[in-house]
C-alpha cells in the first residue's frame, strides 16, 4: 500500500477546515481576494513602507490605474511581464497590477548580473520589463522597457479587472539549474491562494502585520506578502537593501511585526544571538534547510509564547508543501517536516517509484492542487520531474529523502543527489561546475558544501587547473561574480591537483572537504593598529581562523552574507558603530574596515576630532 500523507490539521486545538477550502474556492485567484478586502474593509491597513501606507481601498485603486497604463502599453492576458524595482510598496502595487492586466510576473533581483538577467528574460519569454527607472538605465536590457512611476499611490483610469484562473501562470521564480541555465518555475494563482488563505499552519489572521524582507525572487517572498493581504492583515516592507539583524529588530519593533518568515541560517544567527526581534513576534516561520534542534529548543525557551513553524517545500510545490508546529519535546531530536498542507500530498517512494515501508528512507514525491505548472521553456525537464505516476495522479520528485513516522510526521534525512542548500538558496552545484569549467585556464572543476561550523555553512569550489599558468582564485571568482548571482558564487575556491574519485569513477564530494582544512593564517607583514586589531578578533571568531593581515580580505577568507551580518552585529555590539552591509563589502579589509570604524566613531564623538583644540584644563 503506497504511503500517502494527506495534509491534515496538527495536534493543536484549532478550528475545523472550513467547508469551501477546495482548489475550486481560490478560482477567483489573489486578486479578487485582495478587491473584497478592499471593499469589506476599505480603510483597514494593507501596505507599510517606511513612512508611506496603503488602505486597502488606495492598493487596490492603485493597482488597477496601474493595469489600465500596463494595458495602454501593450500589456495583455498570456503575457510575461518583468519586474525591475527595489523591495517596496511599489512591489505590492506592481505585482497586483501586472495580474489585473492579466500577465504573469518574472520577479528580476537587481543585484543579478546582467547575463544572469538577460538569460531568465528569455527562460520566461517575458515581452516586457517595467521598474525603477534607475535599475532599468543600470541594467542596461536589450528587451523593450517601461519606467513605472515613484509613487506607489496612483490615480486615473482604470483598467475592468481580469481574474486569472487558478491554473494561469502568477508568478515564474527562478532556481538553479543542473545544466548552467537557470530553471524558471511557473507558479499558478490558485497554488499561492490555497498556501496563504486562511493557513491552519501557522496563525495569520486580519490583525497581523507580516514582514517583508526577503528578495522577490525567492519564493518565501510569495507568502510574506500574500499571506497578509489574503487575509486582510498588512504588509510591512523592510525598507533596508540588506538589512542587518539590528534593521530587522527595529523594524519589527517600529511597526509591530507578529508574523516573520526567516531563512533557517538567518534563524539559527538570531536564535544564537536571543535577539530581541522574537519579543515581539507571534507567529514564525523558518525554512529553507535543516532545523538544528538546540537553537529551536532555545527560541521556544527564552520566547514561550512564540509559534514556530518549520516549513519545507520546494519552489515546485508553491513556497511550502509540509510544515510542522515545533515544540520543546521535538528538539529532543531531529526536527521534522511535518505533514503536507493545504491540498498537498506526499508518497514516499523507492528508486523505483514503488512505496516504502513507514520508518525506511524514501524519496519524497509531491502532489495536490498547488503543484507548478512546469519549468518555462523546458519541456524536457517539465516531464522528467513532474511525473504521471498512474493511480496517484501528477507528481513532483523533489530529490529529498525523508521517513514516516507512525504518526504520519515526515523526516528529512538529506538528497538522493548533488543537490546542496545554502544559507537558503537551492543550489545544483553542476551550473556552477559547468561555468568554471568553461574557463581556458580550468581543467575540470567540483563544487560542493563545506561546514566549518554548525551553523555556518558554505560553498567550496575545487578546480583542477589545465595546463600552463595557474590560475587566481580571485580572478576566477571574479569571472564567476560577474555571471551568476552572488549565492552561486563560491565562498571558497581552493585549487587542487586532482579530483577525488568513487570507486564508480564518480567525483567524491565527501572526500573534497579533507582538501581544504580550516583556513591558516598568514604571517602578518605589517602591525596591526589598536582599531584593526578590533576588527580581525571579530573576524576571527566568525570565521573560525586567525586573522592578523591588515591586507586581509573578508571574502578570501571563505566570509559571505550571513557572516557579514554577524560581523557587523558583533561591530555594533563591541564597538558602538554601525556599518551597513553595502560600506562593509565596499571596504572588505581589515584595514578598511578599520577606517570605517575609526570615522563612525569620530562622526559619534566630535570631541574625539583629530583637529579638535587640546584641553588645557583651562590653563
Amino acid at each position: 500500500m503506497a504511503t500517502v500523507l494527506a495534509n491534515t490539521p496538527d495536534q493543536r486545538k484549532e478550528s475545523p477546515v472550513p467547508a469551501d477550502r477546495t482548489p475550486s474556492a481560490y478560482a477567483a485567484g489573489l486578486p479578487a481576494l485582495v478587491a473584497r478586502h478592499a471593499e469589506q474593509t476599505p480603510q483597514a491597513l494593507a501596505v507599510m513602507d517606511g513612512d508611506t501606507t496603503l488602505t486597502y481601498a488606495q492598493l487596490v485603486a492603485s493597482a488597477r490605474a496601474l493595469a489600465a497604463h500596463l494595458h495602454d502599453h501593450g500589456v495583455r492576458p498570456g503575457d510575461r511581464v518583468a519586474l525591475l524595482v527595489p523591495r517596496s510598496a511599489r512591489t505590492v502595487v506592481a505585482q497586483l497590477a501586472l495580474w489585473w492586466a492579466g500577465a504573469a510576473c518574472v520577479p528580476l533581483d537587481p543585484a543579478h548580473p546582467r547575463p544572469r538577467i538577460e538569460a531568465m528574460l528569455a527562460t520566461a519569454g517575458a515581452t516586457l520589463t517595467v521598474g525603477d527607472t534607475k535599475l532599468l538605465e543600470s541594467a542596461a536590457l536589450t528587451g523593450a522597457t517601461l519606467t513605472l512611476h515613484d509613487d506607489p499611490l496612483l490615480t486615473g483610469a482604470e483598467l475592468p479587472a481580469f481574474e486569472p484562473g487558478p491554473d494561469a501562470t502568477a508568478l515564474v521564480l527562478f532556481t538553479s539549474g543542473s545544466t548552467g541555465l537557470p530553471k524558471g518555475v511557473t507558479v499558478t494563482h490558485g497554488g499561492i491562494a490555497q498556501l496563504v488563505t486562511a493557513p491552519q499552519y501557522a496563525t495569520v489572521t486580519a490583525r497581523d502585520r507580516v514582514l517583508f524582507h526577503s528578495p522577490t525572487t525567492f519564493d518565501a517572498s510569495t507568502f510574506e506578502m500574500w499571506s497578509a493581504l489574503a487575509n486582510g492583515a498588512a504588509v510591512v516592507v523592510c525598507t533596508a537593501e540588506r538589512p542587518s539583524f539590528e534593521d530587522l529588530a527595529r523594524q519589527v519593533e517600529r511597526h509591530g511585526v507578529t508574523v516573520a518568515f526567516f531563512t533557517t541560517a538567518l534563524f539559527h544567527q538570531l536564535a544564537a544571538r536571543r535577539s530581541r526581534v522574537f519579543s515581539v513576534l507571534r507567529t514564525v516561520v523558518v525554512g529553507g534547510e535543516a532545523m538544528a534542534a538546540q537553537h529551536a529548543r532555545a527560541v521556544l525557551r527564552a520566547f514561550p509564547w512564540l509559534e514556530l513553524v518549520n516549513g519545507y517545500g520546494p519552489t515546485e510545490t508553491t513556497t511550502f508543501a509540509t510544515a510542522h508546529r515545533v515544540t520543546d519535546a521535538d528538539c529532543d531530536g531531529p526536527v521534522p517536516i511535518g505533514r503536507p498542507i493545504a491540498g498537498a500530498v506526499a508518497h514516499v517512494l523507492d528508486g523505483t517509484g514503488q512505496p516504502v515501508a513507514p520508518g525506511e528512507h524514501g524519496e519524497l514525491w509531491i502532489g495536490g492542487s498547488r503543484l507548478a505548472g512546469g519549468y518555462a521553456g523546458r519541456p524536457e525537464l517539465t516531464a522528467e520531474r513532474f511525473v504521471d505516476h498512474g493511480s496517484l495522479g501528477r507528481l513532483y520528485r523533489s530529490g529529498d529523502l525523508v521517513s514516516v513516522r507512525p504518526d504520519g510526521v515526515l523526516d528529512f534525512h538529506g538528497r538522493v543527489d548533488d543537490q546542496v542548500k545554502v544559507r537558503g538558496f537551492r543550489i545544483e552545484p553542476g551550473e556552477v561546475e559547468h561555468i568554471l569549467r568553461e574557463q581556458a585556464e580550468v581543467d575540470d572543476a567540483a563544487v560542493t558544501v563545506r561546514r566549518p561550523a554548525a551553523d555556518d555553512a558554505r560553498l567550496a569550489a575545487f578546480v583542477v587547473a589545465a595546463p600552463g599558468p595557474v590560475p587566481r582564485a580571485e580572478t576566477l571568482r571574479a569571472r564567476l561574480a560577474a555571471q551568476l548571482p552572488a549565492h552561486l558564487v563560491p565562498d571558497e575556491l581552493t585549487l587542487v591537483e586532482r579530483l577525488p574519485l568513487t570507486v564508480s569513477g564518480k567525483v567524491d564530494r565527501r572526500a573534497l572537504t579533507a582538501f581544504h582544512g580550516t583556513a591558516t593564517a598568514e604571517d602578518a607583514t605589517e602591525v596591526l593598529t589598536p582599531l584593526q586589531q578590533a576588527v580581525a578578533e571579530v573576524w576571527s571568531r566568525s570565521l573560525g581562523c586567525e586573522v592578523n593581515r591588515p591586507d586581509a580580505d573578508f571574502l578570501a577568507y571563505g566570509g559571505h552574507s550571513l557572516l557579514a551580518l554577524v560581523v557587523t552585529d558583533d561591530l555594533r555590539e563591541e564597538l558602538g558603530v554601525e556599518l551597513s552591509l553595502p560600506d562593509f563589502f565596499a571596504a572588505p579589509t581589515v584595514a578598511g574596515q578599520a577606517a570605517l570604524v575609526e570615522r563612525a566613531l569620530l562622526a559619534n564623538h566630535s570631541d574625539l576630532h583629530l583637529d579638535a583644540p587640546e584641553d588645557t584644563d583651562g590653563h
